[in-house]
């Protein structure tokens, strides 16, 4: 088993190696941070340039969790889009493969701080979405400690030293009440989650887990 079920203010829930979640009683997943489009913008700002694979690779495990998870509800959790018009500027094989996903299954877009209008693809748009004990949103609000809050933002990240050697890795932030979700797109850095704010966003009894191969728990104090 390579995903990491626990429980979460009365729900159970799967944290996968990709950096989705999952909610099996809503057939829910969740991502974070697609940022579609980030090579594009890097060019258009002059940056260096990145090749032109990341929403290609993006789409492509977001396609595999979905399928694997037969999720009926698919929940983006804000920054979906790098900045405002990268989803009129996709490739059609992109808009084509959103469009074939969004087939048959209830799709929201969480507004983020790069995307915060609605975008001219199928779905619907929110400020936030609630669901049963659960409540999705793009940046955390620093007074919702125990509300059960899902959220992103910040592309949380853990670093182990092992035997020597420094292993980085993207990586789930959760304690009692709080989930700060991974960043999901292929071309995202991160904070780490022993820096402000998470450390102030995040109890001593939070956890990080790990992505990768395996969704691997550890203390996020664990060195």
């Amino acid at each position: 088993m390579s995903h990491y079920a626990f429980s979460f203010k009365g729900e159970t829930l799967r944290a996968l190696p990709s950096g989705a979640l999952f909610w099996p009683a809503q057939n829910l997943l969740c991502v974070s941070d697609l940022h579609f489009g980030k090579a594009q913008r890097y060019a258009l700002q002059g940056g260096g340039a990145l090749p032109p694979y990341e929403v290609h690779d993006t789409l492509m495990r977001l396609d595999h969790d979905i399928t694997t998870q037969a999720a009926t509800k698919v929940v983006c959790l804000g920054d979906s889009f790098d900045r405002l018009g990268a989803s009129v500027d996709l490739e059609p094989v992109a808009r084509d493969w959103i469009i074939r996903l969004q087939a048959g299954r209830k799709w929201i877009w969480i507004e983020g701080n790069h995307d915060p209008g609605p975008v001219d693809l199928g779905g619907t748009h929110l400020a936030e979405y609630s669901c049963d004990n659960l409540v999705f949103r793009h940046i955390a609000l620093g007074e919702a400690a125990q509300s059960g809050e899902i959220s992103g933002h910040y592309h949380p990240k853990l670093t182990l030293n092992l035997k020597g050697r420094s292993l980085t890795r993207k990586c789930f932030a959760i304690d009692q009440g709080r989930l700060i979700m991974p960043a999901f797109g292929t071309y995202t850095g991160g904070l780490s989650v022993r820096s402000e704010p998470l450390t102030t966003l995040l109890s001593t009894h939070a956890i990080a887990v790990l992505t990768g191969d395996s969704a691997l728990p550890v203390p996020i104090n664990a060195r």
